[in-house]
């Protein structure tokens, strides 16, 4: 006996498990957008990170940005005031004299009978630079001083209990300063190319390197010269036929 024709049978799409996943999320979190924003979501915005910025641009010439600090150091003592150092008024240290400031602090005395200067070129104090190294939102006084030798002496100062307080002291051969936010960078070059990085950054007490980058010269050798040490006393010796200023 002939079978009757048979009736022909439907097929339904299937539909992929992840496209059904999504369907039955939708209205919790949008499903396969690329960058994982629902509709109408906003993208959050970039924070803009700090650039550097020369202190003293007629000193520092073009140079590579430094490295970024790698590790945060350990908390030392807070320095002591400077002894005898005049009064700090309601301005702070952007209402003092540099030099009432440089011959308050005994490292410094001896470099400021050099007087003032302008311009590089010859040895002296240069102008004042008020830069927040603290993060409190007042300014911090950085001085530097151009010696005959070619190296310059660095220190920076800020306020406790209205009294002046030194948070660094360092040195280097025509180096490059700059301000990284808060942080302070000072870097050296060297005729063969190399250079040495060194960032400071306040802990709590005083401004303490955190990270220091140091490149070669093209035969594997670091170069001599290097930022960040302290003088000695050769290095801030009177030029002949001057007097030291009394204290």
């Amino acid at each position: 006996m002939p079978r009757p024709p048979s009736t022909p049978r439907r097929t339904v799409p299937a539909v992929p498990a992840a496209a059904a996943l999504c369907a039955v999320l939708t209205g919790v979190s949008a499903c396969g957008a690329p960058n994982g924003l629902g509709p109408a979501e906003p993208a959050p915005s970039a924070s803009a990170q700090p650039r550097p910025e020369t202190l003293w641009p007629a000193w520092s010439p073009a140079s590579s940005s430094p490295s970024d600090a790698v590790s945060d150091p350990e908390l030392q003592p807070a320095p002591d005031p400077l002894p005898g150092s005049p009064a700090v008024p309601a301005g702070g240290l952007a209402a003092m004299d540099q030099l009432d400031v440089l011959r308050a602090d005994p490292r410094m005395r001896r470099l400021t009978q050099r007087g003032p200067v302008d311009r590089p070129g010859r040895p002296g104090i240069r102008p004042a630079v008020l830069h927040d190294l603290t993060g409190d939102g007042t300014a911090e006084l950085i001085s530097a001083v151009d010696l005959e030798s070619g190296r310059v002496v660095m220190a920076a100062y800020t306020v406790r209990d209205k009294k002046i307080v030194p948070i660094l002291y360092t040195s280097g051969v025509r180096p490059v300063v700059e301000s990284v936010g808060v942080d302070l960078v000072v870097r050296g070059s060297a005729t063969d190319g190399g250079e040495q990085a060194i960032r400071y950054r306040w802990d709590g007490n005083r401004m303490i390197t955190v990270s220091e980058v140091r490149s070669f010269r093209t035969d594997g050798e670091a170069r001599p010269t290097a930022p960040g040490r302290e003088p000695t006393p050769r290095d801030v010796t009177p030029p002949q036929g001057t007097k030291e200023p009394a204290p």
